[in-house]
């Protein structure tokens, strides 16, 4: 499933196959809320990938939009920039290999709620897919027996070693199904995007100025970088999705992350009610159902705002924490 297709239907119902099993994961988990960690190499320790977000978007729609402002509220602020280098999960030149040597150890210096991983860019070179297939799916496994969430991302294509690279998508795409993870297909995006000019080394690309990372395509010059050119920075319209490589990550990332607090890790913040008109069928945000919530009338009465803090939605009364309802409409 390519996690760009939605923020909406990126799991769009409850019974979708990874929703439940990462809600049981979660439930297992002792942490801090709020809190993403990320494990990968180069392409996952540059600042050019998740902490632009921080800032401002430049052109995006209303899905985006929405995605960008449920994870400013509910991220840590330090998980956009501060939570990068080798003692959080990544670095230049490494290899899955790396991760599974030292996975236990960021699990238990960092905890976090949640986790993005991307091997393989140094990997195709290193190892076999048996190999990489082993090693991704113990971190995988770790990481959901320390109670994260994990969101797996496919690496991107290589220039010189397409064939190798998808293969290694491949494996990426087995794993979350058979653990039942989220999947961000970032190889699939930009081959949906770029079929025939991804690759930033190609011929036609040699002359434009600028360094490596300036390429009007999605790999940088180098052939194994995402690229960044700086006009399409934070840039989500279809432009820049085309054209910046590290943009395009971001945005799934972005929308993959949003999706799995709205269907997993916020619903665990809740205290659920079921008042009896709910469970009788009436609608929850009906006054009466409200009215149940709050202990009765008089109560209501005395509570002017009444349910200003609750997503109330058929059947249940859901409480929120006030810094949170903003985004739940």
């Amino acid at each position: 499933m390519v996690v760009a297709l939605a923020f909406t239907a990126f799991a769009t119902e409850s019974g979708a196959p990874w929703v439940q099993h990462m809600r049981d994961v979660r439930a297992r988990f002792t942490g801090t809320n709020g809190t993403l960690a990320q494990f990968g190499d180069s392409i996952t320790r540059s600042t050019a990938y998740w902490a632009p977000l921080a800032g401002t978007l430049k052109a995006t729609g209303p899905e985006a939009a929405r995605a960008h402002a449920l994870v400013k509220r509910y991220m840590k602020a330090q998980c956009w920039r501060d939570w990068k280098g080798a003692q959080f999960g990544n670095e230049g030149a490494m290899t899955i290999r790396w991760a599974s040597a030292n996975v236990d150890r960021w699990l238990t210096r960092l905890n976090p709620e949640a986790v993005v991983i991307m091997f393989g860019t140094n990997d195709v070179g290193q190892m076999d897919e048996t190999e990489y297939e082993a090693r991704t799916r113990e971190v995988v496994r770790r990481s959901l027996m320390n109670g994260t969430v994990v969101l797996l991302t496919t690496m991107p294509p290589r220039s010189g070693r397409l064939e190798q690279a998808r293969a290694f998508a491949d494996v990426a795409r087995r794993i979350a199904r058979e653990e039942r993870v989220p999947l961000i297909d970032y190889f699939a995006e930009i081959l949906k995007r770029r079929p025939g000019d991804w690759d930033g080394a190609l011929p036609q690309f040699k002359g434009i100025p600028g360094n490596e990372y300036q390429v009007p395509t999605l790999i940088a010059r180098d052939g194994v970088h995402p690229s960044n050119p700086s006009r399409f920075v934070n840039d989500f319209s279809e432009a820049g999705l085309r054209t910046n490589g590290f943009s395009l990550r971001n945005y799934l990332t972005l929308l993959g992350y949003a999706e799995v607090i709205e269907k997993v890790l916020q619903p665990a913040l809740y205290t659920p009610a079921a008042p009896a008109d709910a469970r009788r069928g009436r609608r929850a945000g009906s006054s009466r159902a409200r009215r149940a919530c709050h202990g009765g009338a008089a109560t209501a009465r005395r509570r002017r705002t009444w349910c200003r803090n609750h997503r109330h939605t058929w059947g249940r009364c859901y409480w929120l924490p006030s810094d949170l309802s903003a985004s739940t409409g």
